[in-house]
């Protein structure tokens, strides 16, 4: 188990000393957001740590605006919208730098002892996914190791007069391309450094910033680390640079695309550690690829599109796949080809895959289980690799591609056997409800494209 950023000793040291005297226990919804209460720290020393908390089970259940909708089987009107229990896990205990006196940690979900659903974990929490998959993973004797790379677009703008003028006409922290531009990051530096030194302030490990092509386009890359802690530091980093950038009076936005221009991307680096803790992909093979490294592979490329609802849950994710866009449509493998779904990337003990089909709206829980699924599948059916594909990816006609809409994604999903036998038929149900719910919301919204093109000249 990786040790904890803040012990609990350490908190309660930190308390009746009066330098913490909040904590706040998240839980992630399926959006792949940060939701829960702020505890009085004394109060959580003396009751939340023993007995935990509870919230309102339509958290798991409701709309990215918060609206209750129809068609979940775990949370309605019908079953009264009752708790589930916020069980705190005290391995993500930690101080946030950006919040004066405060400590964060993360809950796992659980129904209640004597409810109606016998207690026990909630099937559908993203957490409860990840680490289900995982199980299954260490039945092979692997463990999962992933990173990812998120990447957002900075207005100097605040989200309060950002939502105010309609999120238009916003003014990007650079008005020219700074990928890789040390000049152009720099006029931005004092936010871009504040996000990483306060993140290792939480006890993450931050490695770089650069900017990217999109005007105002950014990444912060933190080290890659353990399946389930890589997806905590995510969500936690995410929520905590939008808190960040409200603070300085600017916004952020992760939006898979924002704008016509470049999408915000969310590559993963995935790879597996044998019970020895090195590679179980490096090998003789090709691309320096083992047996099991082979199958890997072979299994994400058979497993992609009956799980893209995992890599891309919104309406909104499936515009960035573009040709030429360096957003991926063919769902091919290549050695460090940026065309291809997947870059098998690095060498020695540091070779992986990087999955490049994600974008930054991804919630990275169900984004790494459907990895660790489709990783098993290939393991366990032994599927072979197809020649790795050298040219331009873009341009081959015979490729499988990403889905194009969220409903075809929701059609894969929901045909898939592959995806039932992995995740259950409630997992199933819940996700591909919560594209059904984006999906109406979507065809009955009247656009801007729409008033444009047809207020007067229709």
């Amino acid at each position: 188990m990786t040790k904890a950023p803040l012990t609990l000793e350490e908190l309660r040291v930190a308390v009746a000393a009066g330098e913490i005297d909040t904590v706040v226990l998240a839980l992630v919804d399926m959006q792949g957001r940060l939701q829960g209460k702020r505890f009085h720290a004394p109060f959580f020393l003396d009751e939340v740590v023993g007995h935990g908390s509870e919230g309102c089970n339509y958290l798991l259940a409701v709309d990215v605006d918060m609206n209750t909708v129809d068609g979940y089987a775990m949370s309605s009107w019908e079953r009264g919208y009752g708790d589930f229990s916020m069980v705190p896990d005290l391995a993500t205990l930690r101080r946030v730098p950006w919040q004066p006196g405060t400590a964060l940690l993360l809950a796992d979900l659980a129904w209640p002892e004597g409810g109606p659903d016998g207690g026990g974990p909630v099937p559908a929490s993203p957490r409860q996914i990840l680490r289900g998959q995982l199980d299954r993973l260490a039945g092979q004797g692997l463990t999962a190791y992933a990173g990812t790379e998120l990447e957002f677009v900075l207005f100097r703008d605040s989200y309060e007069d950002a939502w105010r003028r309609g999120y238009r006409d916003l003014d990007p922290a650079n008005q020219y391309n700074v990928d890789y531009s040390l000049l152009g990051t720099a006029r931005v530096e004092p936010l871009l450094r504040r996000i990483r030194t306060e993140m290792a302030g939480a006890g993450l490990t931050p490695e770089s910033a650069k900017g990217e092509c999109n005007l105002g386009q950014h990444e912060i890359a933190f080290r890659y680390d353990a399946a389930v802690t890589c997806a905590d530091n995510h969500v936690i980093y995410k929520n905590g640079a939008k808190e960040i950038a409200a603070q300085e009076g600017m916004s952020i936005t992760f939006m898979a695309k924002p704008n016509a221009r470049e999408g915000n991307s969310c590559h993963i680096h995935f790879s597996l550690r044998d019970a020895d803790g090195r590679s179980a992909m490096l090998g003789d093979g090709p691309a320096h690829l083992s047996d099991t490294g082979q199958h890997v592979l072979a299994g994400l490329l058979a497993t992609m599109r009956e799980f893209s609802l995992l890599f891309a849950p919104n309406i909104n994710s499936y515009k960035r796949y573009q040709p030429g866009s360096f957003a991926p449509t063919a769902l091919r493998w290549g050695v460090d080809n940026r065309t291809c779904a997947l870059r098998v990337v690095g060498h020695g003990q540091g070779m992986r895959v990087e999955n490049r089909v994600p974008g930054a709206d991804v919630n990275p829980y169900l984004a790494i289980a459907g990895l660790v699924a489709g990783a098993l599948h290939g393991i366990e059916r032994e599927l072979p690799l197809e020649p790795e594909l050298a040219g331009n990816a873009y341009d081959d006609p015979d490729a499988p591609r990403v889905p194009g809409t969220l409903r075809e994604a929701l059609e894969a999903w929901e045909s898939s056997e592959i995806a039932r036998a992995a995740f259950g038929a409630e997992v199933v149900a819940h996700y591909a409800n919560q594209a059904r719910v984006e999906l109406a919301a979507f065809d009955a919204a009247v656009t801007d494209w729409e008033l444009f093109r047809g207020f007067e000249r229709l």
